[in-house]
């Protein structure tokens, strides 16, 4: 009776968690699925990718995989980055250029025509649902925090998985930011975490928002969203463009391969710079997450004069080795007409005078080069 009553309060305590834990973030009540039903892409309490997107169970075999440490999947010592420095945003704001800092995966930070803002801020030190297990981070030799960053006018999220909508960071970022731009439904997550609905802006695929002078378009991507095991699909996801008087900036967001990208190439394009996932794909999820050479495409789709390749170089989530991305991404752009820009975590590039290097290959040459510019 003892190790039964055990047992059940086991169950009890974890389906409790899994049900109410903040980091889950809100749920969708009547009322909002109300407001979410008036989409065209919204069906039978869930929303749909534009084109099929089946998603099949790992094999058993990939899911064993998962359990291995797996030969040069996470970096063997600390990964060599630049100190952010917030006073060189600051600065340079005079500068009739954009600018933008990449914090590995998909945070980036970006300055253009005066504003600055901030896409998919993940912090914290997992992107997982709780705080003692999943992907952890990997060791940068200099970190930045929510503290250490400018005035945000805005933040934008592409969709509410961990490795893109962290609760920690959106809890330091709620009193400092009064904008959030948000696929629908992933506001309900932000208002448990204590911000405004006055500050939250949902939007649909094709719809814009306006920000003083600038264009807001969320555009479909080939995904899926969920923070749960009840919750899939219930909110949307989709990708960003910025779209002011001089300049256009594309941030991918999750994605598989599709006619999607040459859509929103045609009709915003061509864009300046375009953040575009690479990393973190599998065979077995091609659907959902684009090969390293379909992210090279996606950059001719868009018509873009600059890429940059996220989602990579911070968290574990595949088997590949964690610098294959960017090999492979590299490889498959050569031949395409557009600038390849691999900037080191955490420094400030003025895009007009970007310039790429290979970071990651040599760690410790890079460490003691910026030792030597005297910022570490």
């Amino acid at each position: 009776m003892i190790a039964l009553g055990t047992i059940a309060v086991i169950i009890l305590s974890v389906v409790l968690y899994m049900t109410s834990a903040p980091q889950l973030g809100g749920k969708v009540n009547a009322a909002v699925k109300m407001q979410l039903q008036k989409s065209s892409h919204y069906k039978d309490g869930k929303f749909v990718n534009l084109v099929p997107t089946p998603m099949p169970a790992p094999n058993f075999s990939t899911m064993v995989e998962f359990f291995k440490k797996g030969e040069g999947r996470t970096p063997e010592k600390a990964t060599v980055t630049k100190a952010f420095n917030a006073n060189q945003f600051i600065i340079n704001q005079h500068l009739d250029d954009i600018q933008f800092s990449w914090f590995g995966h998909s945070s980036v930070l970006l300055k253009m025509e005066g504003k600055t803002v901030l896409f998919d801020p993940v912090f914290g030190e997992r992107a997982s649902m709780v705080s003692f297990a999943g992907p952890k981070k990997y060791e940068y030799s200099n970190d930045v925090q929510v503290e250490d960053l400018p005035t945000i006018d805005a933040v934008f999220i592409s969709h509410d998985h961990y490795d893109h909508l962290d609760y920690p960071t959106i809890k330091k970022l709620k009193d400092r930011v009064n904008r959030f731009f948000v696929p629908l439904g992933v506001g309900v997550h932000l208002m448990r975490w204590g911000v405004p609905q006055a500050h939250i802006v949902e939007l649909d695929w094709w719809q814009e928002a306006v920000m003083d002078d600038f264009r807001l378009v969320l555009s479909p991507t080939r995904h899926f969203s969920g923070r749960g095991i009840t919750n899939r699909d219930r909110t949307l996801w989709g990708a960003w463009s910025v779209i002011g008087n001089r300049s256009k900036v594309f941030f991918s967001g999750d994605s598989g391969y599709f006619d999607g990208f040459k859509e929103v190439g045609e009709k915003y394009g061509p864009y300046d710079l375009a953040f575009i996932e690479c990393g973190q794909y599998h065979e077995e999820w091609a659907n959902i997450h684009m090969m390293p050479e379909e992210s090279a495409q996606v950059g001719e789709d868009l018509k873009a004069g600059k890429v940059v390749p996220i989602h990579w170089g911070k968290f574990t989530l595949s088997l590949h080795q964690w610098t294959e991305p960017i090999e492979r991404f590299l490889a498959a752009a050569q031949e395409k007409n557009y600038q390849v820009i691999t900037p080191i975590p955490g420094d400030v590039i003025v895009l007009s005078k970007a310039s790429s290097r290979n970071w990651w290959k040599a760690p410790e040459l890079l460490e003691v080069a910026l030792t030597e510019q005297g910022v570490q």
